[in-house]
């Protein structure tokens, strides 16, 4: 499962695996209640009970980040006793019991904060990729694109590449295709979204578009030994030997453990 600290500041990325590409998957959410919030009251107003809510809200996201997940709990009991309607806390709290794969717990907690704010991206979109994960990709996918619907989103892009992985994992490449196709409309440079519409051009035999995908990847992203394996395999479909053979040699020199590496060595191109 990439996911990162800001909390409710920015976002708490779980790393999803999927396609082998990372992707990021996860966030906290913005605010409490009736859409995304700023990350404290900027009219000097906010209660003690919800500053300290969220101060709680915020660490327990950070040492979710560092995978100390029982501090991380405790903070959240903190959080949600000092103000129990405050609905990024329980956005926080489903992410931790889903990584402790406590699946009662972690659904509880996301449908608490969807009630207290159902319109919140960063919940849809977590509870979304929760979804994707237990094989519920038709109900996840809604949860995505709720989130992209919410016109303060900021990072809508990343809910669209969810969806993609989403609809990946069900089988319908089609509509990953056209989700990933939205997510670079939003942002032209998404990696996720480019490395999955170069191997979906892959293997759809599309060689040319494949190429043009990861050579828009590799003006914005560094070259992972699942994209250099990728790219080496596209070029060798082109009848590029020499742009086949210095793939080959990048992958071979930076990435020699990689089970892409040993593909190569055993001349494992399909």
């Amino acid at each position: 499962m990439t996911v990162i600290l800001n909390a409710v500041r920015g976002s708490v990325l779980v790393t999803v695996l999927a396609a082998a590409v990372v992707f990021s998957g996860c966030a906290t959410s913005s605010g409490g209640e009736g859409g995304v919030q700023p990350t404290s009251d900027t009219t000097g107003n906010e209660s003690d009970a919800r500053n300290r809510a969220r101060i709680h809200a915020e660490l327990a996201a950070g040492y979710f980040e560092l995978g100390n997940l029982g501090v991380a709990l405790e903070e959240v009991t903190i959080a949600q006793q000092a103000d129990p309607s405050y609905a990024t806390v329980y956005n926080v709290a489903g992410l931790i019991y889903a990584a402790l794969k406590d699946d009662r717990r972690a659904e509880e907690n996301f449908n608490r904060a969807l009630r207290l704010n159902p319109a919140d991206p960063d919940t849809n979109n977590n509870y979304g990729m929760y979804l994707c994960q237990r094989k519920r990709e038709e109900e996840g996918i809604k949860f995505l694109l709720a989130a992209v619907q919410n016109p303060l989103y900021q990072a809508p892009e990343r809910s669209l590449v969810n969806a993609g992985v989403c609809a990946r994992w069900r089988g319908d490449n089609a509509a990953a295709q056209e989700f990933f196709q939205r997510a670079v409309s939003v942002r032209p440079n998404q990696p996720q979204a480019l490395y999955q519409l170069a191997e979906l051009s892959f293997l759809a035999n599309n060689f040319a578009a494949a190429q043009g995908y990861l050579r828009r990847l590799a003006q914005v992203a560094p070259g992972t030994a699942e994209v250099l394996w990728l790219a080496l395999r596209v070029e060798r479909k082109l009848g590029n030997p020499l742009a086949e053979a210095s793939y080959a040699q990048q992958l071979r020199k930076n990435f020699p453990q990689s089970k892409e590496a040993a593909a190569l060595q055993e001349g494992r191109f399909e």
